[in-house]
């Protein structure tokens, strides 16, 4: 009877801790609902679903939690061995990794509140940053509260631990734990006999306990694959209804960050394969408009033919400045409908410019901007394509005018090797590339270097002495202010009292500034000026799996030679490159994936997320998840706001086309 009791005391000790480790990850996903419930954008959806199918994930995680506790508990038990050194261990190994869960699940509340997804592998890019990031959360103070959040809740679960330890411990001495190892076992064969109970009756007791063991531990292996069928839970299990915030809520972040890190190393995954290479490059070529021959190790490659923007041979050439600003969705300029004044400059200077009203960027990082806008090369998911072994090259803007004679210069306000920028631009067209290190100490800020107006006026004053050179010049400027930490200077007065909103008026006075001060010089009315964001950031009610603010920015063209008008054609960031050579008036080798916007029209744009590819026309939007192999559709309506649908023939050319466009730049990124 004693050892019954000590085997099932022992068996609820280890389950006791798997229901208290599903307790805490459900109080994580309430806390994230409380937080982030203004993204549901369907109220009819219910979130009960999204709670229950969230304990059906955080149950995968306890199993990966308990599996061992559980074997190394039982299977002794069924021998009448129990240890209180064991259930010591069990609180160590519980806590050192839910608090991996938990510190997973605290983050992924701000992960989503700025990415509209659940944290996942694309994080480890920032680890080679460690203190760059380490400066990022602990200089944003929303941080503050998931942070003493997570270490309240581990502190509190550790010592629930620790209360029921003890309260076990008590119960299975009493019972009669001696700690005495195989004697014990032995001991109740002996102590059978001396009763002159039947030996067959011991071992059978004993052997149910092994069946109750193992069937035990295989449920907890069975809790890890999750369901049964062919395949184990994927994240796709979570999906219950037509709200993407919902959707998302049931999935662990942890189970997120573990799935998506373990499919990255999986070979199949490494590449796309959303259609055969030959089909999507004659889909690309065909779209693109490019004819001839096709050069297998160059299938965009064509040369495009630019008539010169003057008759004069000898003439000055145009300098040029792009500016990318750090997360500018066009969702924040009172010209798309933002009620408040946050971007005078920018709204300005959209009645004053190439304005383009439908630019969308290729993905959701910056480094998706800037290969993107600079290089005209698109967003591959997550893949961060500055990175590598050896240096990725890119031919792009940098490198056709420095073939034309041009001094560039890149400005950036961190560390130079963030994102391994400095090697990747110094490899690809640019002479000279500033960041914190060249800045006096006293300037920075924060783990993201120097503020913006800073940033613009070191670089007006290498401007400067570049034209002082009669060198033509083509300077890039990458703002970071509108990401958090927001550091705004004391000594600007904002109109608006939230950070969110304080932060985006700093930067559209940086940039009127810097304006400002360029118009006094000479080289300004011999300068082209391109103004965009390397992509947008979570603005207003949710709309659809992928909210357009994401991806939808300003982007603007003007100084001599381009005409002031409203461009309300359909324009990706990959669209820069040729329409800004054409209005230079530059012919080039082009191996990239935009068309120039002042001659040709696109039926569609297409980008991606971390775990979408997206493609858009004015009337539809089709949105892709290979890893999950689900699609979304919507409508758009007149005021721009997705209507979900079912997926029909309408949607066959937008998904070709995504499917196209993405599929080739993967076979050019395995050629180069």
């Amino acid at each position: 009877m004693q050892n019954n009791k000590r085997f099932f005391l022992s068996a609820a000790w280890v389950l006791s801790l798997h229901v208290l480790t599903l307790v805490f990850l459900s109080l994580f996903r309430l806390v994230e609902y409380v937080a982030l419930g203004s993204m549901v954008s369907d109220t009819s959806a219910s979130v009960v679903p999204a709670f229950v199918r969230g304990v059906w994930f955080d149950n995968v995680i306890a199993c990966y939690i308990s599996v061992v506790p559980l074997a190394l508990t039982l299977l002794p038990a069924t021998m009448s061995l129990t240890f209180r050194r064991m259930r010591k261990a069990t609180v160590w190994w519980y806590g050192v990794l839910g608090s991996v869960a938990f510190m997973a699940s605290a983050a992924n509340i701000p992960y989503f509140a700025y990415f509209f997804k659940n944290i996942n592998s694309s994080i480890f890019e920032w680890f080679g940053y460690a203190g760059t990031t380490a400066g990022m959360v602990t200089g944003e103070k929303s941080y503050f509260l998931y942070i003493v959040m997570f270490f309240v809740c581990t502190a509190l679960y550790v010592y629930i631990m620790v209360r029921l330890r003890r309260w076990f411990d008590r119960r299975i001495a009493q019972s009669g734990e001696k700690n005495e190892g195989l004697a014990t076992f032995i001991n109740t064969f002996n102590k059978a006999a001396r009763t002159q109970q039947s030996w067959l009756r011991v071992a059978s007791t004993h052997a149910m306990y092994f069946f109750l063991s193992a069937i035990t531990i295989c449920l907890c292996v069975f809790g890890i694959r999750g369901r049964t069928g062919y395949n184990p839970i994927k994240i796709s299990q979570a999906y219950y209804c037509d709200d993407a915030f919902l959707n998302q809520l049931g999935i662990n972040p942890a189970f997120n960050l573990l799935t998506s890190a373990l499919d990255d190393m999986r070979k199949e995954n490494r590449d796309l394969h959303l259609m055969p290479y030959p089909t999507a490059v004659s889909m690309a070529r065909e779209s693109l408009g490019i004819t001839g021959k096709c050069d297998s190790m160059h299938v965009l490659r064509r040369y495009i033919d630019n008539p010169s923007s003057t008759a004069n041979p000898k003439a000055q050439k145009k300098n040029v400045v792009v500016i990318l600003m750090e997360s500018m969705s066009a969702s924040l300029l009172q010209t798309f409908g933002q009620p408040q004044r946050l971007t005078p400059t920018l709204d300005s200077l959209y009645n004053h410019s190439m304005a383009f009203s439908h630019c969308y960027s290729a993905g959701i990082h910056t480094n998706h901007g800037m290969t993107a806008s600079l290089y005209s090369f698109p967003a591959l998911m997550f893949r961060n394509l500055m990175k590598g072994t050896v240096t990725p090259r890119r031919d792009g803007i940098p490198t056709v005018l420095k073939q034309q004679g041009y001094h560039n210069m890149f400005f950036m306000t961190h560390e130079a090797q963030y994102d391994n920028m400095k090697a990747f631009f110094a490899t690809n067209g640019y002479d000279d590339i500033y960041a914190q290190e060249d800045y006096p100490k006293e300037e920075v800020v924060n783990s993201f270097g120097v503020s913006d107006h800073f940033l613009f006026d070191y670089a007006f004053n290498k401007i400067n002495n570049q034209a002082a050179t009669g060198k033509p010049f083509f300077a890039t400027l990458l703002t970071i202010s509108n990401h958090p930490p927001y550091v705004i200077p004391e000594w600007f007065k904002p109109k608006t009292k939230e950070p969110e909103t304080q932060i985006v008026e700093y930067a559209d006075w940086a940039i009127g500034n810097f304006l400002s001060k360029a118009r006094k010089q000479s080289w300004y009315n011999n300068t082209v000026f391109v103004i965009l964001a390397d992509h947008g950031k979570l603005v207003g009610k949710v709309s659809g799996e992928l909210p357009e603010s994401y991806n939808h920015i300003p982007l603007l063209i003007f100084g001599p030679g381009v005409e002031n008008k409203r461009v309300d054609k359909l324009a990706n960031q990959v669209d820069l490159m040729p329409t800004l050579m054409s209005l230079l008036g530059i012919s080039y080798q082009y191996d990239g994936f935009g068309i120039d916007q002042t001659k040709d029209e696109r039926p569609m744009v297409f980008y991606s997320a971390d775990n979408q590819i997206v493609a858009r026309s004015t009337t539809h939007c089709y949105i892709y998840e290979p890893k999950t192999n689900r699609a979304f559709c919507y409508n758009i309506k007149n005021d721009g706001q997705l209507q979900a649908t079912q997926e029909t023939s309408a949607f066959k050319p937008l998904k070709k086309y995504a499917f196209g466009m993405i599929q080739t730049a993967q076979f050019m990124l395995k050629k180069q």
